[in-house]
């Protein structure tokens, strides 16, 4: 039994290793590539220091992020890779709450739970 069990957390072990790596270096791909195609479409175009502009409206939700990099917005492209950064942590944790549900060690399911609400929470009061 002690076999199956160190067998289950190894394999979960692997699966969480590959989730963080496949959600950075999908980050770093999405945003290298809006940054690419900002530098080369913007790259020569003079910018007024004297003058802040700060993010665009449709830049500053999830859902327009997601609707402007659809659409080809360099920018919205480089955020959406900064979102995706962000969603890796959480997937995790989500991840982990139904590794360990699976296990059957509630003790395990309770905190991670709590830490899971914690984390979408504190993203949807931002």
């Amino acid at each position: 039994m002690a076999e199956l069990n160190n067998t289950s957390e190894q394999r979960m072990g692997i699966i969480i290793s590959y989730l963080l790596r496949i959600g950075v270096i999908t980050s770093a791909i999405i945003t290298l590539t809006g940054g690419i195609f900002f530098l080369v479409w913007y790259g020569n175009s003079k910018v007024a220091h004297g003058v802040f502009h700060g993010e665009p409206i449709v830049l500053r939700s999830i859902s327009g992020i997601i609707s402007a990099a659809l659409s080809g917005n360099f920018r919205a492209i480089m955020q959406l890779g900064l979102l995706v950064l962000i969603a890796t942590p959480v997937v995790r944790v989500g991840f982990s709450v139904l590794a360990f549900f699976l296990e059957r060690d509630y003790l395990y399911v309770f905190i991670t739970l709590a830490v899971f609400i914690i984390l979408i929470s504190s993203y949807i009061i931002l």
